[in-house]
């Protein structure tokens, strides 16, 4: 499968780091872009929109420092300009990507995929799984996909996928019919 050209490009000066107080005006900004083609459905004024979104997104945030707290809470930057965010919980068992969401004029030029390729990394050296919840519809469920993850839960709309060194130690052994080749 062809992979899409700024995907194969480097990504330079892409920086992480923690998340403060001071970006939650930010992090709202970048949660309420993850809805906007959601909203635009909806027959509410600009007012209840805005409280939905932020009702929602101040209980996943709620959510996330309850059931995580020992996840990092990251802003991306890319040449000194916030454009996303990315919440990854470190855990024995693997590691689970939160969240991870840009602003819609960053998306679709290899950043996320690259921010994803480096927890691939992480991974694979650790020998830990690493794990996201995607939404069914979600376009980046093709991009998860494509980077190896494997669907391993369905729970309503959102669908558990995992990418794991195991698994692809497996690939790496199967034959070309699906079973592992046998050394006579």
């Amino acid at each position: 499968m062809k992979e899409n050209f700024a995907e194969l490009q480097p990504i330079p000066s892409i920086v992480l780091r923690p998340a403060t107080a001071a970006d939650e005006a930010l992090l709202l900004e970048i949660y309420a872009s993850t809805r906007a083609e959601e909203m635009a459905l909806v027959p509410w004024s600009e007012e209840q929109k805005q409280a939905f979104v932020t009702m929602q997104f101040t209980a996943q945030q709620q959510h996330y420092r309850k059931e995580y707290p020992e996840a990092r809470h990251d802003i991306i930057i890319r040449n000194d300009r916030p454009m996303g965010r990315l919440y990854v919980a470190r855990r024995d068992g693997g590691i689970e990507i939160l969240d991870i969401s840009l602003l819609p004029q960053e998306r679709n030029a290899g950043i996320g995929s690259h921010l994803i390729r480096e927890l691939i990394s992480e991974a694979e050296q650790s020998r830990r799984a690493l794990r996201i919840y995607v939404e069914s519809f979600n376009p980046s469920l093709r991009l998860f996909e494509r980077l190896g993850f494997s669907r391993i839960g369905d729970e309503g709309i959102y669908f558990l996928l995992e990418w794991s060194a195991a698994q692809k130690d497996i690939s790496k052994s199967m034959g070309p019919f699906g079973s592992a080749d046998k050394i006579a």
